[in-house]
């Protein structure tokens, strides 16, 4: 399975995509599709100007946004500030997010790691955004790769764990094939495209290999891995492919915040206008 080469080429994936996508233009003012798409969003900042005052302002943002029974799926902060998130976010049915375990790179040593994804756990995050080791992917470690993702697994057992790909460092469709198999296998709740700190962000082609590893490994055990689209997704109808792509996988009335979130902090307001004008 780790050698395992994407079944289709570049341009069959392509013509697939304008397939998928060939009916954009009906979707842009769709209310529904736009009410998915929020309650779908883990509300971000990763910012080094992050302080506790901003989070709190965020967090009474992020709440605001509510309309009717349509809240957002998360806020996504770093551990140091899940705490606060947490009690912000009491009683809101807002979930509270966390990267964690050496993000964006993870270049430092492994142990390390999972101290700070023990100590964003312990904090109260509810949801572990979990960078893989590019770069042992890229060597080829793939076992070594998935004996980590294993031990983060390990202690992320009562929380959701979204594994981080970083697919545009990856290189080839096989490479984001094989990492999405391994961090499938390895139990990952979610498997995410990006960190949203490199150049390339989410793009389609990322999205539709990592689905299709998704529905094949649904297909032989009947577990369903959740897809996290993440990385430079600022406009709404960015954010609309990606659920139409969403929706070809899962098939399009089975899709919610179980199987599907956007990464975002430029979107939520603009989801937000639409969705109410």
């Amino acid at each position: 399975m780790h050698n395992s080469k994407f079944p289709l080429s570049e341009e069959e994936i392509n013509a697939d995509l304008a397939r998928i996508l060939s009916s954009l233009s009906n979707m842009k003012d769709d209310k529904l599709k736009l009410k998915t798409i929020f309650s779908c969003i883990d509300n971000t900042t990763l910012e080094g100007s992050d302080n506790e005052n901003k989070i709190k302002d965020f967090c009474s943002t992020s709440v605001a946004y509510t309309h009717g029974n349509t809240s957002l799926a998360s806020i996504c902060v770093y551990p140091i500030f899940v705490g606060l998130v947490k009690d912000c976010l009491q009683g809101t049915g807002i979930k509270t997010a966390s990267v964690a375990g050496g993000f964006p790179s993870a270049q430092m040593p492994f142990d390390l790691r999972m101290k700070e994804i023990e100590y964003s756990v312990k904090q109260g995050a509810d949801e572990i955004d979990a960078v893989i080791s590019r770069g042992l992917l890229l060597a080829r470690d793939y076992d070594r790769v998935y004996k980590e993702l294993l031990a983060i697994r390990d202690i992320c057992k009562d929380v959701k764990l979204k594994v981080i790909l970083e697919t545009g460092e990856l290189q080839t469709i096989d490479n984001i094939y094989i990492a999405s198999n391994i961090a499938i296998e390895s139990g990952a709740d979610f498997i995410k495209t990006s960190t949203g700190k490199i150049s390339v962000g989410a793009t389609e082609q990322a999205a539709y290999v990592m689905l299709t590893s998704i529905i094949e490994h649904f297909k032989s055990t009947g577990k369903l891995v959740g897809f996290k689209a993440s990385g430079g997704i600022s406009s709404v109808e960015q954010a609309i492919k990606y659920l139409m792509i969403a929706e070809n996988f899962y098939g399009s009335n089975n899709v919610d915040n179980k199987c599907f979130r956007i990464g975002a902090s430029r979107l939520t307001k603009l989801v937000h206008e639409q969705m109410i004008g």
